[in-house]
């Protein structure tokens, strides 16, 4: 997941620009974009909002549009005003300082020995098997592989489109979780530049963690066997993985039949620990590509639907209050949660007027299928 700086600046009312300065940033864009007028404290206090035309496309001029404005103290950013583009100069250059990289490392560490936990617990017949912490290597291998794939998508991404960035942040949980962690994410310091790069933000994780995710599921599945579901043992619990297109059609194609077959007594893959990391490659992917706000569907969103992307928050919410009344999958509750501090503020590039080209439309519109293919409606079922 790529956490975006917001771009809208919360300038003091009492910052004034001297005219001499609007002047020379006029005359230095001159050959970019033709002024027809100039107004200032629009649209925040500080800003400067110019109207007109540019003479070269966007796409191609940004960058030298950028250094210019630079050179003057400000950021540009750019907006349709209906038959108009606005050209507003933000008063601020973006020169984040360098990221205590040291974090990063420990929280990679500590990710390190969670998944190992997890994964050295895992089929353990005995408390000493699960603290022989070695056991787990194929499991936190294989996690933290698919995490750090998605990661690592965006943040080389990101430098592509010379995107000041974090390095990843890695969330250890131990003991209580089935994963050993809460994922990852990296921090975006500044917006980036156009539609075209926050697609490729954006998208780069999804696709660079399933290049490992279903490879890893694929091996972990042909390497697990076909059991009887077994009664779990009296006062206890079994804990069932749910299907999503993807996966049912991947076991379909391994195994011959649809599984599971039924609850207790019916037949179901036993799956290894890299099977269920696989797996989990799968659910993390699919929960960072629901279309709304910062996750990674949220960007995807935005660059095709602009901001009428807004408009999906409270169906995207509506859905998943109707799963947990229909599935009684209580993880939803999370999530609705989250979404209400992370859902409703999206990435806005700072030129918003280039449009997507053919090629990363596609992209887009397969990131979206991409994500139907592999939602789980019911993640975990527990049965008594």
């Amino acid at each position: 997941m790529a956490e975006d700086e917001s771009l809208m600046q919360e300038t003091p009312p009492e910052i004034t620009i001297p005219y001499d300065k609007i002047e020379a940033l006029r005359h230095d864009i001159a050959d970019l974009f033709v002024v027809y007028d100039t107004t200032l404290d629009q649209p925040h206090p500080g800003h400067v909002r110019f109207r007109g035309h540019f003479l070269q496309d966007t796409a191609v001029c940004f960058d030298e549009l950028r250094a210019r404005f630079e050179k003057q103290g400000f950021t540009p950013m750019i907006r349709r005003e209906e038959d108009r583009t606005a050209l507003i100069a933000l008063p601020v250059v973006f020169d984040p300082p360098p990221s205590k990289w040291w974090i990063n490392l420990v929280l990679f560490i500590l990710t390190i020995l969670s998944t190992l936990s997890v994964g050295a617990s895992y089929g353990a017949t005995s408390m000493k098997e699960a603290l022989m912490l070695w056991r787990g290597w194929e499991f936190s291998l294989s996690i933290m592989l698919i995490l750090g794939a998605h990661e690592l998508g965006h943040y080389f991404a990101a430098r592509y489109h010379k995107v000041p960035v974090t390095l990843p942040y890695f969330i250890p949980l131990p003991i209580i979780s089935v994963i050993g962690t809460l994922g990852a994410f990296i921090r975006l310091k500044a917006p980036v530049k156009n539609r075209r790069a926050l697609l490729d933000v954006g998208v780069a994780g999804p696709l660079a963690g399933m290049v490992f995710a279903l490879p890893i599921l694929i091996y972990g599945l042909m390497t697990s066997q076909v059991g009887i579901i077994a009664p779990p043992p009296p006062g206890d619990q079994i804990l069932l993985e749910g299907n999503s297109i993807l996966y049912a059609l991947v076991k379909y194609i391994i195994f011959g039949q649809m599984l599971p077959t039924g609850g207790i007594g019916g037949l179901d893959v036993q799956l290894n620990a890299v099977a269920w990391a696989g797996w989990v490659g799968l659910l993390v992917t699919a929960l960072n590509l629901i279309p709304i706000g910062q996750l990674d569907g949220g960007h995807v969103a935005y660059v095709l639907f602009g901001k009428h992307a807004k408009q999906l928050f409270w169906p995207v919410i509506i859905v998943l209050a109707g799963l947990i009344v229909f599935t009684g999958s209580t993880m939803w509750g999370v999530w609705i949660a989250l979404l209400f501090f992370f859902g409703r503020a999206y990435a806005e590039p700072l030129d918003d007027v280039t449009p997507l080209d053919k090629k990363r439309k596609a992209i887009a519109i397969f990131a979206l299928i991409l994500f139907v293919l592999i939602f789980t409606p019911i993640p975990l079922q527990y049965i008594s």
